[in-house]
């Protein structure tokens, strides 16, 4: 049995029947905050609630009513304010403001006063106002930011939308960047400079709100403010790519023979053409008839060409003898010879019948470099992925020892090395207990 998505009317249904756990809105802190906003939610429902028309009425009435410098309007004074209205729309409007607690009627007196409540929606409204820009959205988002800074009302949700915002622009100039298109890149580093300049205006702002919160002890406005400022960082960061991708456009720009116009400028002009399609009409109406000018120089031109002498054709040549090559001699880079000589001694144990050796005379001696080699020859004992090579490498590896590593140290009597770690070489191999040993700790 499926749930119904709307178990009651849309007047009737509580916020909590549109989820799928009826407790899981009291846990979120946005709702905690829209709840104490009732108040100003139904003022909005109020204005905005119903057909376009009446909508854009209702906020063109709360606009001029906001306006009006008087704290106190008289019946008569709006009926003169509002003389372009007929009566029924307008007493409407008033109906509705006055049960959405927008305005107040004194009966007594005969006078209509604003609330604080109206005074609250006018700065929802603000943007309704004010001049649309391509930037109005982080407009509003910065000077919100500035101006809660310095009235002492900074939330960090300000902070937070800001923040949305400015990730949304990098996103947004990102995109740009990889689009490789000039003319959008073009577009986007305008509104990126505009952008910045903004920024630029507000980070005394966004300065002082860090060092605001941090001097307050406010961890969660510091937060905030540091990834504010780590966006805007990023969002200046841009500036560089940008100039890289427009100078990879201009190095693709082609300019069409010695005219100097280039492949820009005819984009530019066929975006300025309104229908495209109006270029071709007639080019396949009749065919095309070739024009010869001068005819008579042309024909001299091509008899002469006929008339002339020719320099004869090369003839093939036979490809040279072969020769024999100069005796030479092949450089072959050689392994060093610490090697051999480890192999060597390890042999001689081998034949000796030892089953166990201390490391240090396979180590030492000569060089501290030459030991510091051989200790890095011991790992390939024994390893199974360099024992099928084919070499001296594959040699070490197929070696019947095992290098065992100590966890202790001590002084070395060499004349390079005055300390080194303990460790011993174990023969290993079916004849030597010791070495089946080893074997089955390696499996293991």
């Amino acid at each position: 049995m499926r749930e119904n998505p709307n178990p009651a009317s849309e007047d009737e249904a509580r916020f909590e029947d549109y989820f799928r756990d009826a407790a899981a809105p009291s846990e979120a802190q946005l709702l905690w905050q829209l709840e104490r906003q009732e108040g100003l939610t139904a003022g909005l429902r109020a204005l905005f609630h119903g057909p376009a028309s009446l909508v854009k009425l209702r906020v063109w009435v709360f606009l001029e009513l906001m306006a009006m410098p008087a704290s106190r309007i008289s019946r008569e004074v709006f009926n003169q304010h509002f003389h372009m209205l007929r009566d029924e729309p307008l007493e409407l409007v008033l109906k509705r403001f006055r049960e959405a607690d927008l305005l107040l009627w004194d009966g007594s007196n005969q006078q209509y006063s604003v609330t604080p409540l109206a005074q609250q929606l006018l700065g929802v409204l603000t943007p309704l106002i004010t001049s649309v820009g391509q930037d109005a959205d982080l407009t509003a988002l910065l000077a919100n930011v500035a101006g809660a800074h310095q009235l002492g009302t900074l939330d960090p949700a300000h902070l937070q939308h800001l923040q949305a915002q400015l990730s949304r622009l990098y996103d947004e100039f990102a995109d740009a960047i990889a689009s490789g298109s000039e003319f959008h890149l073009r577009r986007a580093r305008q509104r990126f400079g505009k952008a910045l300049s903004l920024v630029a205006k507000a980070s005394e702002a966004l300065t002082a709100i860090m060092v605001q919160a941090q001097e307050q002890g406010n961890a969660k406005l510091e937060r905030l403010a540091r990834e504010l400022g780590l966006a805007q960082a990023r969002l200046l960061a841009m500036a560089s790519q940008f100039n890289r991708a427009l100078q990879q456009a201009d190095r693709q720009r082609v300019t069409l023979g010695s005219t100097g116009i280039t492949t820009t400028d005819v984009r530019r002009w066929l975006q300025s053409v309104h229908f495209l399609e109006n270029l071709s009409l007639g080019a396949l109406s009749r065919p095309v008839h070739p024009v010869l000018v001068s005819q008579h120089e042309l024909l001299d031109q091509a008899e002469a060409e006929f008339e002339r002498d020719r320099p004869k054709p090369k003839e093939a040549e036979p490809l040279p003898t072969a020769q024999a090559a100069p005796e030479g001699e092949l450089a072959v880079m050689s392994l060093p010879p610490e090697m051999g000589l480890m192999q060597a001694l390890l042999n001689r144990w081998a034949e000796a019948g030892e089953l166990e050796q201390d490391l240090a005379p396979a180590v030492l001696g000569g060089s501290y470099a030459r030991a510091s080699y051989r200790a890095q020859l011991l790992p390939l004992l024994g390893d199974p992925q360099a024992q099928h090579l084919v070499g001296a490498t594959g040699d070490m590896a197929r070696q019947p020892w095992r290098v065992h590593w100590g966890v202790e140290q001590g002084p070395i009597d060499d004349e390079y090395i005055r300390w080194m770690s303990r460790g011993v070489l174990r023969a290993s191999g079916p004849d030597a207990s010791t070495g089946e040993s080893m074997n089955e700790e390696d499996k293991a």
